[in-house]
């Protein structure tokens, strides 16, 4: 099917496929739609079978990488760390709300950057929520930091979010250079959050709840140490230009392994970790993209996208990749631009990601960690008003695009 019967029928199923992504009904896994959609569109010869195979081969590194580190995460979860965090998190804020809302801060920024921003939002979120009733200081602050920093703190690292990969493999950056020019964009972005929702919950963080000083937070060593050197090993093998698959596999293996020989966790706990359904609506909404850029999406969006590395440039880039990332979600948003601006070399490529990792911010739509954040305060019955939710997103969003993107402009110039 080509010409504009092909293009049409492209567009209808990544719309259905992003509708089942954000609603879920029933519960169902994203790639319910997603995978059968992709199937038709090669099935229609949407996407022609050699442009298919070239996309799934441009994604396969991407793919295993985020199952590597889906693994490090849940295996950290499971040996304690995060129990740990929420222990010291109480201690370090002796029940006083705004020191509450600093080490959320720290700690948050911190695991989007190392561990992603899915374990932000899927394993973080819920100790701090435990955390400020223990201290009965009132939640709304501190599980709303939760969700901001999942998305403006997943700037700093390749690892941090998988919109991040994409853009790593687009940029021709090594993993150290690609952290060490986003580390100042990194930082306006949690400043920004910070004055934000500072004043914005201001009368959500005065008073003093209960201390909480009896507890020690015990780090479970042999994580943390695993941990630490994985980190280490994507810096050495961008040195060594190695894939960092390499190194996320090692980690995983090696936390994998001790606790299936102890019978601590089982293959089927760690099948359920690597979380196969999401990677195949991953590739699924790849090929479904691929397929709508094919067939002249694509070449609409060129026309759209500036040219160059001017401040003005940079800006109006994040601005077009926020705004389509809150219109068609992030992911398919990156897939559709990156092809767009990777020419243009890793300025523009970096501001693409500073618009789809900080815009999703504005609505509920514009992230998928955003919408399990969501999920898990749903489980609680703690989910916010989406009201309040738009607000403080507009309050948020505009003023964390400005700065990050300016301290882009900035670091291009003095790292890069």
């Amino acid at each position: 099917m080509s010409g504009a019967p092909g293009e049409v029928l492209a567009i209808v199923l990544l719309g259905a496929t992003l509708v089942v992504a954000v609603v879920r009904p029933w519960g169902l896994p994203e790639a319910v739609v997603s995978v059968p959609a992709a199937a038709l569109v090669l099935a229609l010869a949407i996407l022609p079978l050699h442009v298919a195979a070239e996309e799934a081969r441009s994604l396969g590194p991407t793919l295993g990488f985020l199952a590597a580190v889906l693994v490090l995460a849940g295996m950290a979860e499971r040996d304690g760390l995060f129990a740990a965090a929420g222990t010291w998190m109480a201690a370090a804020s002796r029940g006083r709300p705004v020191a509450l809302l600093a080490v959320v801060f720290l700690v948050g920024s911190a695991v989007t950057a190392v561990l992603s921003l899915d374990a932000t939002v899927v394993l973080l979120t819920p100790m701090v929520f435990v955390t400020a009733t223990q201290l009965r200081l009132r939640a709304r602050p501190h599980v709303y930091a939760c969700t901001h920093l999942a998305n403006s703190a997943s700037l700093l690292l390749p690892v941090s979010n998988l919109t991040n990969l994409l853009a790593y493999r687009a940029s021709g950056l090594s993993f150290a250079r690609f952290g060490a020019i986003m580390a100042l964009p990194w930082l306006a972005a949690i400043a920004v959050e910070w004055l934000v929702l500072r004043r914005f919950f201001a009368s959500d963080l005065v008073g003093r709840g209960v201390s909480d000083r009896g507890r020690r937070a015990v780090l479970p060593t042999y994580p943390v140490v695993v941990i630490g050197l994985t980190l280490l090993g994507f810096f050495v093998t961008s040195i060594v230009h190695i894939s960092p698959v390499f190194a996320a596999t090692a980690g995983a293996v090696a936390l994998v392994l001790p606790a299936v020989g102890s019978r601590k966790a089982s293959l089927k706990d760690v099948a359920v970790m690597v979380d196969v359904p999401f990677l195949a609506f991953v590739l699924a909404l790849g090929l479904i993209v691929a397929a709508v850029s094919y067939r002249g999406l694509g070449s609409a969006v060129e026309q759209l996208v500036p040219h160059g590395s001017s401040l003005w440039s940079l800006l109006a880039l994040a601005a077009l990749a926020a705004v389509l990332a809150n219109a068609i979600n992030n992911l398919p948003a990156v897939l559709l631009l990156l092809p767009a601006v990777a020419a243009g070399g890793a300025g523009p490529v970096l501001a693409v990601l500073i618009g789809v990792n900080t815009g999703p911010n504005l609505t509920y739509v514009g992230s998928l960690a955003t919408l399990l954040w969501r999920r898990t305060l749903r489980r609680h019955q703690a989910e916010p008003p989406t009201s309040e939710f738009l607000r403080l997103g507009a309050l948020t969003v505009p003023p964390v695009l400005l700065a990050s993107t300016v301290a882009l402009w900035l670091s291009l110039r003095v790292v890069g």
